[in-house]
């Protein structure tokens, strides 16, 4: 297809063709400003675990909140939220910690799931604009059919075929803009759901080492035995 076929076939589509382009356009706005987004999320998220565990496992509270907050990863704020609840509930063994980060962790899967509303949105409505511009099309088709017979012409089925297949090229822009959006939007939403699958098992993880610091943490091991002989006394006498 040549550049003036396209160019015919902008004009042919009207408003409908329109909406259905800049439907395209917003399907990869989106899906670039969320590749941008959730880049490196999983690695960062993963790093600051390890980081936090380790800490927590030594027993330096300020130190695993020090990591949390100089963080930029989305697993910071989940951290941070644990860690005020720990702050207030210490007297009572570290109680609702798992509620807290539970509800950060929720809060979090919002922010990632941001925009692909705009993307489910476009691959469900498009198809039904273009749809909506093949009938117009049509009824533009035969309404031209009509004033040629009403001015003498012959009504041959010609000028009706290729309005038609003119006005078909709206049905199939519209499929192609839900395909390219559908396809965006599941390979968000399962990349999406391993990433919060990650927070849930790292956050399980954090709320029971945070439990365990309030709780007093492990008993701490006995110090080793000196078997070195006593000092003999000061007043002792040889016999």
């Amino acid at each position: 297809m040549s550049l003036n076929d396209i160019l015919h076939y902008l004009r042919l589509g009207g408003v409908t063709l329109a909406l259905l382009l800049l439907a395209s356009v917003a399907a990869l706005v989106v899906a670039v400003e969320r590749i941008i987004a959730l880049w490196g999320v999983s690695e960062r998220s993963r790093l600051l675990g390890e980081a936090v565990s380790k800490h927590l496992l030594r027993g330096d509270v300020a130190a695993a909140r020090t990591a949390a907050e100089r963080s930029d990863s989305v697993a910071a704020d989940i951290f941070l939220a644990g860690f005020d609840r720990w702050e207030r509930s210490r007297g009572t063994g570290g109680a609702g910690v798992e509620a807290a980060v539970e509800r950060e962790r929720a809060q979090v899967g919002l922010k990632l799931r941001r925009n692909l509303w705009i993307l489910a949105t476009i691959g469900s409505i498009t198809p039904f604009v273009g749809l909506f511009g093949t009938v117009a099309g049509i009824m533009r088709s035969f309404k031209d059919l009509g004033l040629d017979v009403e001015a003498g012409g012959t009504g041959g089925s010609a000028a009706v075929m290729t309005g038609i297949s003119e006005a078909l090229v709206a049905t199939a822009v519209g499929i192609l803009v839900a395909v390219q959006a559908m396809v965006f939007y599941n390979y968000f939403q399962a990349r999406l759901s391993r990433v919060l699958v990650e927070l849930r098992l790292m956050g399980d993880e954090f709320a029971e080492l945070l439990k365990e610091r309030a709780a007093g943490g492990p008993p701490p091991e006995p110090a080793p035995r000196t078997d070195a002989p006593a000092a003999p006394r000061a007043d002792s006498q040889p016999a």
